[in-house]
């Protein structure tokens, strides 16, 4: 079945999900995310395939949520907008639960929720140019996907905090240097890269391999769950925001953000 702004190419030593929607800069739709969860138990039911591979349409992984649909969001009741993070939180925990390894090939750039996706992932490898941003907090949100368990397990506390505080992106060489991802290319090689990855993992025990990635997993996977639910609340809350309202589009609108005239009241 085709999914909207997803591509599921059989490789047959894997899968390649491809996430299509360039013109939003990949943005994460409900479509993009039926697809690779379907990939998932795809991979999942077939010793055949070794690894799934996740990358971006036209050299850019992924920009997070779609901002125009979360402004709509504002307009909600509770319930709905928690059903809407929750569908982003089981979609991490399908890739945490997968028993094939998830690849990330990240070209040009991994923001917001495209920075969860990425790093829910076993293996990441990214062009030398790409950057990887926590930018939630500059449209007024806070972080969903697991993200904060992520960051804590893979980072430093202070980056953690730079990251998420502050909104800064990290470039993919100095995450390579804290071993929070696994390899740097030329930019627009990644995506080979990440296929060889894959190619090599379909050559070994398929067995062992899922064996070794639940032990990985169940290592991190307390903090991930207790995450995962613990980010529900407060973005449920931030998206109904005046911090978000005015976030969101100021983003939307291309200028600055003006959150200090509502520290002011």
């Amino acid at each position: 079945m085709p999914f909207e702004n997803c591509r599921i190419i059989d490789r047959d030593t894997h899968l390649l999900v491809v996430n299509d929607n360039p013109r939003r800069r990949n943005a994460l739709t409900p479509g993009f995310q039926a697809g690779l969860t379907q990939a998932l138990a795809q991979a999942a039911a077939e010793p055949r395939i070794g690894a799934v591979v996740v990358t971006g349409a036209e050299g850019f992984f992924c920009a997070g949520g779609d901002l125009e649909m979360l402004l709509g969001a504002q307009t909600m009741d509770e319930p709905a907008r928690r059903a809407a993070i929750e569908a982003l939180q089981r979609l991490i925990g399908a890739v945490l639960d997968c028993p094939r390894p998830v690849i990330a090939a990240v070209e040009g750039g991994a923001a917001g929720a495209g920075l969860s996706l990425a790093l829910a992932c076993d293996l990441v490898v990214a062009a030398r140019d790409a950057q990887f941003a926590a930018s939630y907090v500059n449209a007024g949100l806070v972080p969903d996907g697991g993200l904060t368990g992520s960051l804590s397990a893979a980072l430093p506390p202070a980056l953690a905090a730079e990251l998420c505080l502050l909104g800064r992106p990290v470039a993919a060489p100095r995450l390579l240097d804290l071993g929070a991802i696994n390899a740097v290319t030329d930019p627009g090689a990644a995506l080979e890269e990440a296929e060889a990855l894959a190619a090599r993992l379909a050559h070994g025990p398929a067995q062992a391999q899922a064996s070794i990635k639940a032990l990985l997993t169940g290592a991190r996977r307390a903090l991930m769950q207790g995450q995962l639910q613990a980010e529900v609340a407060p973005m449920a809350q931030a998206l109904a925001s005046a911090e978000a309202a005015e976030g969101i589009a100021a983003f939307l609108g291309k200028r600055a953000s003006d959150f200090r005239a509502l520290r002011k009241g």
